[in-house]
Protein backbone atom coordinates (compact mmCIF):
# COMPACT_ATOMS: atom_id res chain seq x y z
CA UNK A 1 0.00 0.00 0.00
CA UNK A 2 1.06 3.83 -0.39
CA UNK A 3 1.94 5.63 2.76
CA UNK A 4 3.21 8.68 3.63
CA UNK A 5 6.11 7.90 6.27
CA UNK A 6 7.84 10.05 8.72
CA UNK A 7 11.27 10.00 8.35
CA UNK A 8 13.12 12.09 10.48
CA UNK A 9 13.11 15.57 11.33
CA UNK A 10 10.96 17.68 8.67
CA UNK A 11 10.80 14.96 6.48
CA UNK A 12 7.79 13.06 5.11
CA UNK A 13 7.95 10.35 2.04
CA UNK A 14 5.50 8.75 0.27
CA UNK A 15 6.87 5.04 0.20
CA UNK A 16 5.33 1.05 -0.60
CA UNK A 17 4.49 -0.45 2.81
CA UNK A 18 3.17 -3.77 3.92
CA UNK A 19 -0.56 -3.58 3.90
CA UNK A 20 -2.30 -4.29 7.41
CA UNK A 21 -4.36 -7.16 7.51
CA UNK A 22 -7.92 -7.93 9.67
CA UNK A 23 -7.76 -10.50 12.24
CA UNK A 24 -10.38 -12.14 14.66
CA UNK A 25 -10.03 -9.08 16.64
CA UNK A 26 -9.25 -6.08 13.95
CA UNK A 27 -10.85 -4.89 11.22
CA UNK A 28 -9.11 -3.98 8.05
CA UNK A 29 -10.68 -0.10 7.59
CA UNK A 30 -9.76 2.00 4.07
CA UNK A 31 -8.54 5.24 5.05
CA UNK A 32 -10.19 7.64 3.10
CA UNK A 33 -9.63 11.05 4.89
CA UNK A 34 -6.72 11.54 7.66
CA UNK A 35 -6.38 15.26 9.34
CA UNK A 36 -3.11 16.49 10.17
CA UNK A 37 -2.72 17.09 13.69
CA UNK A 38 -0.54 19.82 15.67
CA UNK A 39 0.89 16.60 17.92
CA UNK A 40 1.86 15.46 13.99
CA UNK A 41 3.64 18.60 13.29
CA UNK A 42 5.58 18.26 16.77
CA UNK A 43 6.85 14.66 15.84
CA UNK A 44 7.32 16.83 12.23
CA UNK A 45 9.76 19.22 13.89
CA UNK A 46 11.55 16.47 15.69
CA UNK A 47 9.76 17.25 19.21
CA UNK A 48 7.93 14.11 20.26
CA UNK A 49 10.49 11.40 20.89
CA UNK A 50 7.58 9.03 21.38
CA UNK A 51 7.10 8.96 17.50
CA UNK A 52 10.16 7.46 16.63
CA UNK A 53 10.39 7.35 12.73
CA UNK A 54 10.22 5.77 10.44
CA UNK A 55 6.40 5.85 11.38
CA UNK A 56 3.19 6.19 9.59
CA UNK A 57 1.23 9.22 11.69
CA UNK A 58 -1.94 10.25 11.86
CA UNK A 59 -5.05 9.58 13.75
CA UNK A 60 -8.10 12.04 12.76
CA UNK A 61 -9.45 9.09 10.32
CA UNK A 62 -12.38 8.36 8.69
CA UNK A 63 -12.81 5.39 5.94
CA UNK A 64 -15.10 2.27 5.29
CA UNK A 65 -14.49 -1.21 7.02
CA UNK A 66 -12.94 -3.92 4.03
CA UNK A 67 -12.80 -7.10 5.80
CA UNK A 68 -13.48 -8.18 9.37
CA UNK A 69 -16.09 -7.07 11.94
CA UNK A 70 -18.44 -3.72 10.62
CA UNK A 71 -17.20 -4.88 6.89
CA UNK A 72 -18.84 -2.59 4.39
CA UNK A 73 -19.24 0.25 6.77
CA UNK A 74 -18.31 3.86 6.50
CA UNK A 75 -16.81 4.57 9.79
CA UNK A 76 -14.95 7.57 11.56
CA UNK A 77 -11.73 6.25 14.04
CA UNK A 78 -11.27 6.60 17.59
CA UNK A 79 -7.35 6.32 18.10
CA UNK A 80 -7.09 6.07 21.15
CA UNK A 81 -6.22 2.45 22.68
CA UNK A 82 -6.80 2.19 26.36
CA UNK A 83 -6.50 -1.10 28.57
CA UNK A 84 -10.12 -1.27 29.01
CA UNK A 85 -9.77 -2.64 32.86
CA UNK A 86 -8.22 0.23 35.14
CA UNK A 87 -10.04 2.32 37.35
CA UNK A 88 -10.09 5.06 35.30
CA UNK A 89 -11.15 3.04 32.27
CA UNK A 90 -13.53 1.79 34.62
CA UNK A 91 -14.96 5.09 35.35
CA UNK A 92 -15.07 6.22 32.39
CA UNK A 93 -12.06 8.19 31.68
CA UNK A 94 -10.20 6.30 29.39
CA UNK A 95 -8.03 8.98 28.24
CA UNK A 96 -6.54 9.23 31.83
CA UNK A 97 -5.57 4.96 31.40
CA UNK A 98 -1.59 5.13 32.18
CA UNK A 99 -1.48 2.48 29.45
CA UNK A 100 -3.10 4.45 26.32
CA UNK A 101 -1.66 5.02 23.20
CA UNK A 102 -2.79 6.13 20.47
CA UNK A 103 -2.77 4.82 16.30
CA UNK A 104 -0.05 6.81 14.84
CA UNK A 105 2.18 6.98 18.32
CA UNK A 106 3.02 3.65 19.07
CA UNK A 107 1.15 1.83 16.05
CA UNK A 108 1.19 2.71 12.78
CA UNK A 109 -1.56 5.27 12.12
CA UNK A 110 -3.39 6.53 9.06
CA UNK A 111 -1.47 8.11 6.36
CA UNK A 112 -1.76 5.69 4.38
CA UNK A 113 -4.43 3.38 1.98
CA UNK A 114 -5.43 0.91 5.01
CA UNK A 115 -5.24 0.76 8.63
CA UNK A 116 -6.28 -2.17 10.91
CA UNK A 117 -8.01 -1.34 14.29
CA UNK A 118 -10.36 -3.03 16.59
CA UNK A 119 -14.08 -2.83 15.70
CA UNK A 120 -14.77 -0.86 19.32
CA UNK A 121 -13.03 1.61 17.91
CA UNK A 122 -15.34 2.50 14.90
CA UNK A 123 -18.33 5.05 14.76
CA UNK A 124 -20.49 4.32 11.91
CA UNK A 125 -21.14 7.10 9.74
CA UNK A 126 -24.32 8.92 8.64
CA UNK A 127 -24.99 8.65 4.83
CA UNK A 128 -25.07 12.28 4.09
CA UNK A 129 -21.48 13.20 6.26
CA UNK A 130 -18.28 12.94 4.23
CA UNK A 131 -14.93 10.97 5.11
CA UNK A 132 -13.38 14.68 5.27
CA UNK A 133 -15.77 16.29 7.84
CA UNK A 134 -16.05 12.98 9.78
CA UNK A 135 -12.74 13.17 10.27
CA UNK A 136 -12.60 15.70 12.20
CA UNK A 137 -14.41 14.06 14.90
CA UNK A 138 -11.18 13.07 16.79
CA UNK A 139 -10.24 16.94 16.86
CA UNK A 140 -13.43 17.99 17.53
CA UNK A 141 -13.67 15.88 20.86
CA UNK A 142 -10.57 17.45 21.46
CA UNK A 143 -12.47 20.96 22.02
CA UNK A 144 -15.75 19.81 23.29
CA UNK A 145 -14.07 18.22 26.16
CA UNK A 146 -12.25 20.68 27.16
CA UNK A 147 -15.36 23.20 26.73
CA UNK A 148 -17.52 20.92 28.97
CA UNK A 149 -15.15 20.46 31.35
CA UNK A 150 -14.43 24.10 31.95
CA UNK A 151 -18.11 24.58 31.74
CA UNK A 152 -18.69 22.55 34.67
CA UNK A 153 -16.27 24.96 36.62
CA UNK A 154 -17.58 28.58 35.24
CA UNK A 155 -19.36 30.15 38.16
CA UNK A 156 -22.36 31.36 35.75
CA UNK A 157 -23.49 29.21 32.65
CA UNK A 158 -21.34 29.90 29.14
CA UNK A 159 -24.45 31.77 27.65
CA UNK A 160 -23.39 34.84 30.21
CA UNK A 161 -19.74 34.33 30.49
CA UNK A 162 -16.76 36.42 28.50
CA UNK A 163 -14.62 34.31 26.30
CA UNK A 164 -11.22 33.81 24.92
CA UNK A 165 -9.67 30.98 22.78
CA UNK A 166 -5.79 31.71 22.53
CA UNK A 167 -4.71 30.25 18.84
CA UNK A 168 -7.08 29.68 15.58
CA UNK A 169 -5.56 26.29 14.61
CA UNK A 170 -8.14 23.57 14.34
CA UNK A 171 -8.27 22.83 18.05
CA UNK A 172 -8.86 26.42 18.68
CA UNK A 173 -10.86 27.35 16.14
CA UNK A 174 -13.43 24.39 17.19
CA UNK A 175 -13.41 25.40 20.92
CA UNK A 176 -14.60 28.72 19.36
CA UNK A 177 -17.37 27.63 17.48
CA UNK A 178 -18.38 25.58 19.94
CA UNK A 179 -18.14 28.39 22.51
CA UNK A 180 -20.86 30.09 19.66
CA UNK A 181 -23.09 27.12 19.51
CA UNK A 182 -23.27 27.54 23.32
CA UNK A 183 -24.34 31.38 23.24
CA UNK A 184 -21.13 32.62 24.52
CA UNK A 185 -21.89 36.34 25.69
CA UNK A 186 -18.82 37.69 24.42
CA UNK A 187 -15.84 35.30 22.18
CA UNK A 188 -12.48 36.86 21.28
CA UNK A 189 -9.99 34.68 19.55
CA UNK A 190 -6.03 35.57 19.57
CA UNK A 191 -4.18 34.40 16.90
CA UNK A 192 -0.91 35.73 15.74
CA UNK A 193 -1.30 34.41 11.82
CA UNK A 194 -3.12 36.76 9.77
CA UNK A 195 -4.52 34.79 7.37
CA UNK A 196 -5.81 32.73 10.42
CA UNK A 197 -7.17 35.73 11.73
CA UNK A 198 -8.95 36.38 8.81
CA UNK A 199 -10.18 32.52 8.38
CA UNK A 200 -11.88 32.84 11.87
CA UNK A 201 -13.25 36.51 10.76
CA UNK A 202 -15.04 34.87 7.73
CA UNK A 203 -16.60 32.55 9.95
CA UNK A 204 -17.92 35.58 12.07
CA UNK A 205 -16.62 33.21 15.25
CA UNK A 206 -16.22 36.18 17.89
CA UNK A 207 -13.58 39.00 17.24
CA UNK A 208 -10.06 38.55 16.51
CA UNK A 209 -6.83 40.46 17.57
CA UNK A 210 -3.01 39.53 17.35
CA UNK A 211 -1.41 39.38 20.86
CA UNK A 212 1.58 40.71 20.09
CA UNK A 213 0.07 44.14 19.26
CA UNK A 214 -0.54 46.57 21.45
CA UNK A 215 -4.56 46.97 20.83
CA UNK A 216 -5.53 43.94 23.23
CA UNK A 217 -8.55 42.95 25.52
CA UNK A 218 -8.44 44.73 29.22
CA UNK A 219 -6.31 42.36 31.40
CA UNK A 220 -8.53 40.25 34.26
CA UNK A 221 -11.65 40.44 31.66
CA UNK A 222 -12.58 36.85 30.32
CA UNK A 223 -14.60 34.32 32.90
CA UNK A 224 -13.26 31.42 30.50
CA UNK A 225 -9.42 31.59 28.67
CA UNK A 226 -8.98 28.12 26.81
CA UNK A 227 -5.35 28.02 25.89
CA UNK A 228 -5.43 26.15 22.91
CA UNK A 229 -1.48 26.53 22.05
CA UNK A 230 0.25 25.55 25.45
CA UNK A 231 3.03 27.38 25.61
CA UNK A 232 4.69 29.49 28.23
CA UNK A 233 3.82 32.65 26.35
CA UNK A 234 -0.14 31.80 25.98
CA UNK A 235 0.09 30.79 29.34
CA UNK A 236 1.48 34.23 30.83
CA UNK A 237 -1.37 35.69 28.17
CA UNK A 238 -4.34 33.54 29.92
CA UNK A 239 -2.90 34.62 33.53
CA UNK A 240 -3.12 38.00 31.83
CA UNK A 241 -6.44 38.28 30.75
CA UNK A 242 -8.57 36.08 33.24
CA UNK A 243 -11.04 37.82 35.70
CA UNK A 244 -10.70 36.78 39.05
CA UNK A 245 -12.44 33.91 40.08
CA UNK A 246 -12.38 32.83 35.81
CA UNK A 247 -11.44 29.50 34.21
CA UNK A 248 -8.48 28.91 32.17
CA UNK A 249 -8.63 25.66 30.21
CA UNK A 250 -5.19 24.34 28.81
CA UNK A 251 -5.93 21.90 25.84
CA UNK A 252 -2.09 23.19 24.26
CA UNK A 253 0.77 21.06 24.86
CA UNK A 254 3.49 22.97 22.52
CA UNK A 255 6.24 23.47 25.63
CA UNK A 256 6.55 23.41 29.52
CA UNK A 257 8.38 27.12 29.55
CA UNK A 258 7.50 28.95 32.37
CA UNK A 259 4.48 31.58 32.14
CA UNK A 260 1.58 30.75 34.28
CA UNK A 261 0.96 33.36 37.11
CA UNK A 262 0.52 31.15 39.97
CA UNK A 263 0.57 33.93 42.42
CA UNK A 264 -2.45 35.50 40.30
CA UNK A 265 -4.51 32.41 40.43
CA UNK A 266 -3.67 31.40 44.07
CA UNK A 267 -4.70 35.42 45.29
CA UNK A 268 -8.15 35.69 43.03
CA UNK A 269 -9.13 32.00 43.27
CA UNK A 270 -8.98 31.26 39.34
CA UNK A 271 -9.21 27.67 38.21
CA UNK A 272 -6.65 26.22 35.86
CA UNK A 273 -8.00 22.77 34.37
CA UNK A 274 -5.67 20.65 32.01
CA UNK A 275 -7.37 18.74 29.48
CA UNK A 276 -6.16 15.53 27.56
CA UNK A 277 -7.96 13.99 24.80
CA UNK A 278 -11.54 12.79 25.32
CA UNK A 279 -13.72 9.96 26.43
CA UNK A 280 -16.20 7.93 23.68
CA UNK A 281 -19.48 9.99 24.98
CA UNK A 282 -17.37 13.32 23.81
CA UNK A 283 -16.53 11.25 20.19
CA UNK A 284 -20.45 10.29 19.94
CA UNK A 285 -21.41 14.00 20.86
CA UNK A 286 -18.81 15.61 18.45
CA UNK A 287 -19.75 13.24 15.33
CA UNK A 288 -23.70 14.50 16.39
CA UNK A 289 -22.22 17.83 16.15
CA UNK A 290 -20.53 17.65 13.01
CA UNK A 291 -23.13 15.84 11.32
CA UNK A 292 -26.34 18.40 12.51
CA UNK A 293 -24.34 21.61 11.14
CA UNK A 294 -24.29 22.73 14.37
CA UNK A 295 -20.53 24.24 13.77
CA UNK A 296 -21.32 25.44 10.36
CA UNK A 297 -20.61 24.25 6.65
CA UNK A 298 -16.67 23.61 7.64
CA UNK A 299 -15.33 24.99 4.64
CA UNK A 300 -12.42 25.99 6.26
CA UNK A 301 -11.27 22.84 6.00
CA UNK A 302 -8.77 22.08 3.03
CA UNK A 303 -8.28 18.53 1.53
CA UNK A 304 -4.95 17.61 -0.72
CA UNK A 305 -4.30 14.10 -1.98
CA UNK A 306 -2.28 12.03 0.34
CA UNK A 307 0.39 12.27 -2.15
CA UNK A 308 0.23 15.83 -1.76
CA UNK A 309 1.34 15.15 2.03
CA UNK A 310 5.00 16.04 2.59
CA UNK A 311 3.92 19.95 1.21
CA UNK A 312 1.26 20.07 3.03
CA UNK A 313 3.51 19.45 6.14
CA UNK A 314 5.61 22.33 4.87
CA UNK A 315 2.76 24.59 4.32
CA UNK A 316 1.93 24.03 7.90
CA UNK A 317 5.42 25.03 8.74
CA UNK A 318 5.70 27.77 7.22
CA UNK A 319 2.36 29.25 7.99
CA UNK A 320 1.90 29.66 4.33
CA UNK A 321 -1.70 28.18 4.48
CA UNK A 322 -4.74 30.05 6.03
CA UNK A 323 -6.65 27.01 6.92
CA UNK A 324 -6.78 25.65 10.04
CA UNK A 325 -7.21 22.35 9.20
CA UNK A 326 -5.53 19.75 6.54
CA UNK A 327 -6.95 16.66 5.81
CA UNK A 328 -5.40 14.00 3.43
CA UNK A 329 -6.92 12.19 0.94
CA UNK A 330 -5.44 8.63 -0.34
CA UNK A 331 -6.39 7.95 -3.94
CA UNK A 332 -9.92 6.13 -4.26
Amino acid sequence: MKALVYTGKLSMEMRDEPAPVATDALSLVKIEAAGICGSDMHAYHGHDARRVPPMILGHELAGTVVDGAMSGTRVAINPMLTCNQCRECLEGNPNRCAKRDLVGLGRAGGFADYMAIEPANLFPLSDNLSATHASLMEPTAVSLHAVVMAERALTRPISESRTLVIGGGAIGLLAALILKQKGARELAVAETNAPRRATVDALNCGTTYNPLDANVPDDDHFDLVVDAVGSGATRAHASQKVRAGGVISHIGLQDNEPGLDTRKLTLQEITLIGHYTYSPTDLKASLNLIASGALGNLDWVESRPLTDGAAAFEAIHTGSTASPKIVLLPEQ
